[in-house]
């Protein structure tokens, strides 16, 4: 791929300013060429790598937002970098499916 990220290691994580330079497409691209290289073959790819690409987003914010520290005290706590990515994109996954959920809701309530 070309572009300044060639390769997307969970385990390890990207460089901050050159996965701000991707585009959104190719940042999904990168996560799910990743899953497919380790033989993690998910059957939801699009909102797995969704989860993946908002996580490490915010990861390279730096300390913008507190996701890069919380993902470093998941790993404190014993979770590998790839297992932490998934426990905070479970978060915001629910989060999302919480606000999707509640605007569907209020636009039932007001047809």
């Amino acid at each position: 791929m070309d572009g300044p990220i060639g390769i997307y290691d969970a385990d390890i994580g990207p460089d901050p300013e050159q996965w701000r330079a991707l585009g959104e497409d190719e940042r999904s691209w990168l996560v799910k060429d990743y899953h497919r290289r380790i033989g993690d073959e998910l059957a939801r790819s699009d909102a797995h790598a969704m989860a993946h690409v908002i996580v490490a987003n915010r990861v390279a914010m730096g300390d913008e937002l507190p996701v890069r520290r919380k993902l470093e005290a998941l790993m404190d706590e014993g979770l590998d970098r790839h297992e932490a990515i998934h426990a905070i994109g479970a978060v915001v996954m629910t989060h999302l499916n919480d606000v999707v959920r509640g605007a569907a809701q209020a636009g039932a309530a007001g047809s």
